[in-house]
């Protein structure tokens, strides 16, 4: 396998940019009590990703955990704590304002809602949260049907966003730009910009389904309603499309997106216009408040899409449509988001860049391949950086070499990618190694020739002092 990612990666020039290489941390990093978990072995972690040429590491900033005492009584002592760490090892930290629920998704292992005091809100006013067309309410994020309205206790939520960020700017105001080289800027469920259309939890949803439109709680459909009655078709208001069948349905089971369905008349337009158009109008009005708190810094801002890849080589791709992108055969919903995040000068940062079309089930029509190209081909023409993340927990070869081919071809490389995510596993033995190689091809244009087993640079010391169980060392650090 790293014969083959070789040749791969010396078909391109040595002109190639270096890939900078971050490990995603642990979801528990911070405590609930809001410290640094496990400090001993979070060192001992760094100071191995340190000598294997990682850049540095990405943390979530959970709105859950810092201002849960209260509205705008923010508790950042951990991150503090992680910062301090992270500098003393000589490694960057890419911070993600994380907005939205921890549980209930991919890989999701430990549970943190948002805060109490917001949850309250929600239970006096479950329209705040993103609701579905049967009435199942989504406590994840909070709608952005009520973005400009007061009702967080008096203030909007873009408000409260922006108080957070101005917080964390304030505290950390002279680690930006030095220690904390990016800010991820949270828009949606998984931090990610999209509707919450395909919830695991509960068995709501599971893979390969088509989602739900979530677009049902008052404020929501207020919206659609207005929008209808602008252009004289009050019907058009009334609901969202009757036809769009439910979470686990193929597209040909619906009258709304099967071939020659709904989606593709001018009723059909119409909506997903309205749906794509109010998320990309909510990621504008976060990023321009990010903008304007962190401009100057030195710290980059990105923001996060989704890697929607099953029915992506059907007519309607259903799926990404009912998560918010307006992307059919017809139709790129991509470059739209690319220029909402390019104008604020922020990065694209893109998931499920390791996957293969021939991994995926064949009835799920997939093909994360052709996703990835087009939304690099979406960055390309609008001028947006574009970086990277794995989607799921991966730690073969081939995924690497998957990544690496991605982030070289199409002359748009990547501005950096982030793997997730740093557990117990990582540091095993052949995982290691695979990672090792990995980061040393991203930052070489692939012209490293592989590591001998005997190699006695700094990295294997640590390959061989993971392996060494009976180091009291070892024992005391207990990798993450």
């Amino acid at each position: 396998m790293w014969e083959k990612l070789h040749q791969l990666s010396d078909t391109h020039g040595k002109s190639d940019s270096r890939v900078p290489v971050f490990v995603l941390l642990p979801l528990d990093t911070i405590s609930f009590g809001g410290n640094l978990n496990k400090p001993r072995a979070m060192n001992a972690s760094l100071m191995a990703l340190k000598s294997a040429g990682v850049e540095g590491v990405m943390v979530d900033a959970w709105w859950g955990l810092v201002e849960k005492d209260g509205p705008m009584k923010y508790n950042w002592e951990g991150y503090a704590e992680l910062v301090k760490m992270v500098q003393k090892h000589g490694l960057k930290l890419q911070v993600v304002m994380s907005f939205h629920q921890c549980g209930g998704n991919v890989g999701d292992s430990c549970s943190i809602p948002l805060p109490p005091w917001v949850l309250e809100e929600i239970s006096k006013n479950p329209d705040l949260v993103y609701t579905d067309r049967s009435g199942r309410r989504n406590p994840e994020y909070i709608s952005l049907g009520c973005d400009s309205l007061p009702v967080l206790r008096g203030r909007t939520p873009i408000q409260v966003y922006s108080d957070y960020m101005r917080s964390f700017h304030d505290r950390f105001e002279d680690d930006l730009g030095e220690a904390i080289v990016e800010i991820q800027v949270g828009m949606g469920p998984c931090g990610e910009l999209r509707y919450p259309s395909y919830p695991e939890s509960n068995g709501t949803w599971r893979f390969p389904g088509i989602g739900e439109f979530q677009c049902y709680d008052k404020y929501m459909r207020t919206s659609l309603q207005a929008s209808a009655e602008a252009i004289g078709k009050k019907d058009w208001g009334r609901n969202g499309p009757h036809d769009s069948g439910q979470y686990i349905q193929f597209p040909e089971e619906t009258g709304f997106f099967r071939r020659d369905g709904m989606w593709n008349t001018e009723y059909g337009q119409f909506f997903l216009e309205w749906y794509s158009g109010m998320l990309l109008e909510h990621g504008d009005r976060i990023l321009a408040a990010a903008k304007g708190i962190f401009q100057g810094t030195g710290a980059k801002l990105s923001g996060k899409v989704a890697g929607i890849h099953w029915h992506y080589k059907t007519r309607s791709h259903a799926a990404e449509l009912t998560a918010g992108y307006y992307n059919t055969r017809h139709r790129d919903g991509y470059l739209p988001i690319a220029r909402t995040l390019g104008k604020h000068g922020v990065v694209l940062n893109f998931t499920c860049m390791e996957m293969r079309d021939r991994e995926q089930p064949e009835n799920a029509n997939c093909s994360p391949e052709g996703l990835v190209r087009q939304v690099k081909m979406a960055t390309k023409t609008a001028g947006t950086e574009l970086a990277g993340e794995n989607a799921l927990e991966r730690y073969d070869a081939g995924a690497y070499a998957q990544v690496l081919a991605t982030s070289r071809s199409d002359g748009n490389g990547l501005s950096a990618f982030t793997y997730l995510r740093m557990n117990k596993q990582l540091f095993e033995g052949e995982n290691w190694r695979h990672l090792v190689e990995f980061v040393k091809n991203m930052s070489e244009g692939g012209w490293n020739t592989g590591l001998p087993k005997s190699d006695s640079s700094r990295t294997n010391l640590y390959i061989g002092f993971i392996k060494k169980k009976n180091v009291k060392k070892t024992k005391e650090a207990a990798f993450v």
